[in-house]
């Protein structure tokens, strides 16, 4: 690293720790590591925002904003009388890294990255030894996309796949599928115009909401064996969604439309015209 940088970190840690000071900032100085979330959360979504749009300045910025975050809650730590600083944080990390990469420190021979890879959860096992469950520290939190996709590929790194192939896996959306037409009968009326989509007004049935998630599921595996991240897929199309509604929302601006006053007719027919040749 480079003198430099390290003198920037240096600096930008006793930044932190003067805010929490006697002295320092009052919102600071109140915040706890769990006042702090929200925070930690925000800017962790800025900056896959910034990686996405693959602009350098933003997503220097926004990983700035992150190490900020971490330099805070060291801070708090380290105000206890067992806590941590930023250091023992950089030292555990540090000797982590090493324990995990025996092929790069301790000259363990390997004969790709797949098997790196197998290494790394057995490691990570023998580190982590009063966790009884290969699951366990897959964060219940994360969306649901992306909990499901852990959730199946912490054990098919060690040989378990319940859909091992593509094949499987396809077969899988597709009983899945025919699973839910066969139950969708249940599937709640359509709100009237206006109403928002509440769990009270349209609680969809047990079998309904499980078939759903069958059919999720099974696509998060076809996802995975293509080696699709379905949390970045769902995402781009979503995001296809939102540029193609923009241009209707410009067309409708563009004739004086109040989108209000469109029936379901005018609705289609605008939707169809984004879809041409501008």
């Amino acid at each position: 690293m480079r003198d430099a940088a390290v003198d920037s970190l240096r600096a930008l840690n006793e930044v932190v720790k003067r805010l929490r000071a006697p002295g320092g900032c009052p919102w600071d100085r109140e915040q706890t590591h769990a006042s702090l979330r929200p925070y930690l959360l925000e800017e962790t979504y800025e900056l896959l925002e910034a990686i996405d749009a693959q602009g350098v300045a933003t997503l220097r910025e926004e990983l700035g904003d992150v190490l900020l975050q971490v330099l805070m809650h060291c801070a708090i730590a380290a105000e206890t009388d067992d806590g941590f600083d930023v250091g023992d944080v950089a030292e555990v990390t540090r000797a982590k890294m090493i324990h995990r990469h025996p092929h790069v420190f301790a000259g363990t021979a390997v004969g790709g990255a797949a098997e790196v890879v197998v290494n790394w959860e057995r490691l990570k096992r023998t580190e982590k030894r009063e966790r009884l469950s290969l699951l366990e520290g897959i964060p219940s939190a994360l969306p649901a996309l992306a909990f499901a996709h852990g959730v199946q590929k912490r054990p098919a790194r060690l040989g378990f796949d319940e859909m091992p192939s593509t094949t499987d896996a396809l077969d899988a959306t597709r009983t899945a599928l025919e699973r839910l037409a066969s139950v969708a009968e249940g599937a709640p009326a359509a709100p009237a115009r206006g109403q928002d989509w509440t769990v009270e007004v349209c609680r969809p049935a047990a079998p309904l909401e499980e078939a759903v998630g069958e059919l999720l599921y099974a696509a998060v595996a076809l996802a995975r064996r293509l080696r699709v991240n379905p949390e970045d897929a769902l995402r781009s199309r979503t995001n296809r969604f939102v540029d193609r509604f923009h241009v209707l929302e410009e067309e409708a601006r563009s004739d004086g439309v109040d989108l209000h006053d469109l029936d379901q007719a005018e609705w289609r027919r605008r939707w169809e015209a984004t879809s041409r040749p501008r």
